[in-house]
């Protein structure tokens, strides 16, 4: 029987001035060698029930605390958080505060070290090459990309060597090839080290993958607890929660729905019918010959092309940019990068972490200046403009949204803007910006305090009410759950009303498939590849060297040899059309597809 290592029995925990509890009542078992997946729509309780277990609740965080805590055979009260850290390693939400040193190698010893273990050298230079970080472990922190920071945040807490390992997003700023990079890490870590890891995740791709169990919570209660593949499979409970199964379990469901078979029977559930992973849909929907080229639907269309008489709003004519590292000498971080963008056009810059994604949109919005090179943004060179001048016409919003809040509620953080921008008729934008991100009941809350994807939600509330011709978006999506990702995609469509180009950088390659006119590829600081994304994603090896993966549906459809590919649900369900005849009767046809006790591996 399973060796229990944490034990919370009837958890509740109310923050201060909240009257509903973050926590209600959570009873939860993890026991030793789980890989579990906590997951909810944002602010249902995820990040307040993982600060449980190493005792940050309720040391650190102030509250109205009741129940029992019992994590590797200490009472959490009893232990405090110190204590409970050498068992419990933890990588926050909000990971940037974990890092306390000014170069890489100083703060991955840091921790070993305040614990008294000789050999914190050598957990550092472990876990730094575990993360792929060794190389620039003389670096200086501000140095780093968003990415790079959360590896480092995760090698400080792998140094310690902890029996649990606990990860708030672990790949939500992370490039896909990374991503897949971390999960490897985590899976190595527990099947062949028996650490028990405990992720909050959006991404049920990587669940699927990876996680043997999951845990949902909705309105700070533990909804149930349950074996990944009958947890993937609960598709309409999951979407009543916002919470999306993977692209091709939500086909496979749509599919069944259409040949009005109820995939939430009961012995369709017992069977296990609905595929979780790439390789299951791909025998799932070919045992049957399901998928059925319609002559009748549209050819592969590419976007509007931007005329070159069309107004230049960005021009950049071999820029070079670098940052002066802990030896004094200069490390480039783009290396002669030109492009003419243009009004009008939806633009996603994607690329591996440290490709100068977040760089590029810096330097556009005259937050630093090139080191040679010319940049002209709406008609002027940024040179002879101050960031003050170009925030008039062109809003960033960062990729940490704690970097923008200086007040302390919702409300004044969007009217502190709007204040010093002298902006007409204020209060009437900001209360349209309230309703349209969905904070009006948030308004007299202080951001800090929000959830991730609830701060995520401000930063672009305070970035849109400024109505710019140029918008930077740095991981717009970052932190946020499935459903309000899409509501995100929604804004960015929105935007084309009030914005004249849009520039965003991020890493969510199902965003940049739906959403984007053109995408700009980087690596290493220069610019791979400009095109649409049929151009883009048709080209394999320009993936694979900047480190991107294609979606779950676009390798379904190239599998399946569709037309062409589809880069949404709706696109591939067009192509489908029962056989004439076929039902689906679920027997005899799951040992072709599920491969009995193991979990196949497939890219998100």
């Amino acid at each position: 029987m399973s060796e229990p290592v944490i034990q919370l029995t009837n958890i509740s925990f109310t923050y201060p001035g909240d009257d509903a509890p973050a926590l209600d009542q959570v009873s939860l078992t993890v026991n030793k060698g789980d890989f579990i997946a906590i997951v909810g729509s944002n602010g249902s309780g995820k990040s307040t029930l993982c600060k449980c277990f190493n005792g940050l609740i309720p040391h650190y965080y102030a509250g109205e605390y009741t129940g029992d805590a019992t994590v590797c055979g200490l009472t959490a009260e009893a232990a405090g958080v110190a204590e409970l850290s050498r068992y419990v390693g933890y990588v926050y939400q909000d990971f940037e505060n974990q890092l306390v040193r000014p170069t890489v190698m100083d703060d991955v010893m840091f921790t070993p070290l305040n614990y008294g273990y000789k050999d914190y050298a050598a957990r550092g230079e472990r876990a730094l090459r575990m993360m792929g970080l060794y190389g620039v472990k003389d670096a200086f922190i501000w140095s780093l990309s968003g990415g790079q920071k959360h590896l480092l945040a995760l090698a400080g807490a792998l140094a310690m060597d902890p029996e649990i390992l606990v990860i708030d997003e672990p790949v939500s700023q992370l490039d896909p090839r990374h991503a897949r990079q971390i999960y490897d890490i985590l899976q190595h870590l527990n099947e062949d080290l028996g650490k028990t890891i405990i992720v909050i995740e959006h991404h049920t791709e990587f669940i699927a993958d990876y996680c043997n169990e999951v845990v949902l919570m909705d309105g700070g209660r533990v909804k149930w607890k349950l074996p990944v593949r009958e947890a993937l499979s609960s598709v309409e409970t999951l979407l009543n929660l916002g919470i999306f199964p993977p692209q091709v379990t939500q086909a496979a469901w749509r599919v069944a729905r259409q040949q009005s078979i109820d995939p939430q029977n009961e012995r369709l559930h017992k069977e296990q019918l609905l595929p979780i992973t790439l390789e299951e849909a791909i025998h799932w929907f070919a045992a049957e010959e399901r998928i059925e080229a319609k002559s009748q639907d549209k050819p592969m269309t590419h976007p509007t092309e931007i005329e070159d008489t069309a107004n230049t709003m960005i021009l950049a004519e071999d820029v070079h940019l670098s940052y002066r590292t802990i030896l004094k000498k200069m490390q480039a971080v783009l290396d002669g990068v030109d492009l003419h963008i243009h009004s009008g056009e939806s633009i996603a810059i994607v690329g591996n972490n440290g490709a100068g994604k977040s760089s590029l949109l810096k330097l556009i919005a005259g937050i630093v200046k090139p080191t040679s090179g010319y940049l002209q943004v709406n008609g002027q060179d940024v040179r002879a403009m101050t960031p003050e001048k170009i925030a008039k016409h062109t809003a960033f919003v960062y990729q940490n949204p704690e970097e923008m809040f200086i007040e302390d509620s919702v409300e004044k953080e969007i009217a502190y803007y709007l204040n010093a921008h002298r902006v007409h008729g204020k209060d009437q934008r900001l209360e349209g910006m309230l309703q349209h991100f969905r904070l009006e009941e948030l308004r007299d809350k202080d951001a800090r305090l929000l959830s991730g994807g609830q701060q995520r939600r401000t930063a672009l509330a305070i970035g849109a009410a400024m109505e710019p011709a140029i918008m930077l978006l740095d991981e717009p999506t970052a932190n946020l759950d499935i459903a309000t990702k899409q509501e995100m995609q929604h804004v960015l469509a929105s935007l084309k009303d009030k914005v004249e180009t849009v520039i965003i950088a991020t890493h969510d390659m199902q965003l940049v498939s739906e959403w984007a006119t053109r995408i700009i590829v980087m690596h290493q600081g220069v610019v791979l590849a400009d095109g649409t994304k049929e151009e883009i994603f048709a080209d394999g090896r320009l993936l694979e060297r900047a480190g991107l993966v294609s979606t779950q549906l676009m390798e379904l459809s190239l599998a399946l040899g569709l037309p062409r590919i589809c880069y949404t649900l709706e696109e591939f369900l067009s192509f489908y059309s029962p056989a004439s005849g076929s039902e689906l009767t679920g027997e005899g046809e799951v040992s072709t597809w599920i491969s009995s006790e193991k979990r196949l591996t497939a890219s998100p």
